[in-house]
């Protein structure tokens, strides 16, 4: 070996260092523009398959293994929806991006399954680390009326608005959280500790549907330790029989459900939006509307009339004042819920890659360890309740953690 070549050096041109930078910024990312993340992701993944094509002088193709056919094939068909699709280029530029976004990843798992196992400490090392931070930086920003955040856009006055831009910091809190606390390197006191300040954090700002992704993460984290990969598998499947029969079900429990006065008025305003989605998924089951549709499916835009008000017991002067503000549509950009989206833009065809998908993702998880089971426990409540299927940011994120659990649990093997 040439003298000049040490470790360092080794180190500064391998795979690991832009996986690793990626684990140590996206959670500050995360708080403090969390949209940024799709770009953060995207080229630091790229970076990890150019170091990978560097190091090994071949390029790191991806392993087409079942969790990524499935993706590819989501992907595929929402390009082919493109044919009814209300807007084709946007079905079109989704379907292709969103592949695109799957391949890079799996090429970025191909290149780190080839780093010495050695490293990935340091990778699980730098994904707590990072998530720490993250977990300060948003518990201060909270305490300080949200200062940090209005300093970074150089906001000298707190907007109001600003104060709910934190959720999207605990749903990435909430998928980080069973992997840092599974990592057998981190002393059981800092797994306590960590679990707890990831927890506390979660109730204190707010998110409501990813508080409850932060403990479900947890509580699946502890399923998979005591039922061994039975957890992810049954998670797995759970989760794919309720995305094909979603429509039936959510039908089916919304007319038995109690007034809605007694919840959140945004709480109300979701279970609203499930049931406009399974009326206008009825009129197209089959095909769907086309990708991207949920944006631009007809009503969508106008506001709840009283009778649908009625039905749901919200019938006080507060909510039907809630329920008259611009912001209250019947469909404002996607369904907030992943399984009636994919229902809704790609219809039952849709609704079959998809729960294939989770299914894959389920004996992945099971596989790879606890932490990924927690993590994807945590992953399939927020998708069920809040942000959109092409939340490339979202996309992203999970990506990136997939690439980091992989590398962490199995780091000699390449399959994603």
């Amino acid at each position: 070996m040439d003298a000049s070549v040490t470790p360092a050096s080794l180190f500064l041109r391998s795979p690991t260092l832009p996986l690793v930078v990626m684990l140590l910024v996206v959670p500050t990312v995360a708080v403090l523009q969390f949209r940024a993340i799709a770009l953060v992701t995207s080229l630091g993944l790229l970076a990890v398959v150019v170091a990978g094509r560097r190091v090994t002088g071949a390029w790191p193709w991806p392993r087409i293994g079942p969790v990524v056919w499935a993706a590819l094939a989501i992907g595929a068909w929402t390009m082919v929806s493109a044919a009814w699709a209300p807007d084709p280029m946007r079905a079109l530029g989704t379907g292709l991006r969103f592949g695109g976004f799957v391949l890079l990843a799996a090429a970025a798992a191909r290149a780190m399954a080839a780093e010495p196992g050695e490293r990935m400490a340091l990778v699980a090392r730098c994904l707590v680390i990072g998530l720490a931070i993250g977990i300060a930086l948003a518990a201060a920003d909270h305490l300080s009326g949200n200062a940090i955040r209005a300093a970074v856009r150089g906001l000298r006055e707190v907007p109001v608005w600003l104060f709910f831009g934190l959720k999207s910091a605990v749903a990435v809190i909430a998928v980080l959280l069973p992997v840092a606390a599974a990592w057998p390197g981190l002393r059981w006191w800092w797994r306590v500790a960590l679990v707890v300040a990831g927890l506390a954090a979660s109730v204190l700002l707010p998110a409501e549907s990813a508080k409850i992704a932060a403990f479900a993460g947890i509580l699946a984290l502890g399923a998979a330790w005591l039922l061994g990969r039975w957890a992810g598998r049954l998670i797995g499947v759970g989760a794919a029989v309720v995305v094909l029969v979603a429509p039936l079900l959510t039908g089916a429990v919304l007319p038995r459900l109690p007034g809605l006065e007694a919840i959140q008025p945004s709480a109300a305003h979701r279970i609203l939006i499930w049931d406009f989605a399974i009326q206008r998924i009825a009129e197209k089951p089959v095909l769907g509307w086309g990708g991207e549709s949920a944006r631009a499916i007809p009503g969508g835009t106008a506001l709840f009339d009283r009778a649908t008000l009625d039905r749901f017991g919200l019938t006080s002067d507060a909510s039907r004042a809630w329920f008259a503000r611009p912001p209250a549509q019947r469909l404002p950009l996607h369904t907030h819920n992943a399984a009636l989206q994919v229902w809704l833009e790609l219809g039952a065809v849709g609704a079959v890659l998809a729960a294939a998908l989770l299914a894959a993702l389920g004996f992945a998880a099971a596989r790879l360890g606890p932490g990924a089971v927690g993590a994807y426990g945590a992953a399939l409540v927020v998708g069920m309740l809040s942000y959109g299927i092409w939340q490339e940011w979202w996309i992203g994120m999970l990506l990136l953690l997939a690439v980091a659990i992989q590398g962490i649990q199995a780091p000699r093997s390449s399959e994603t």
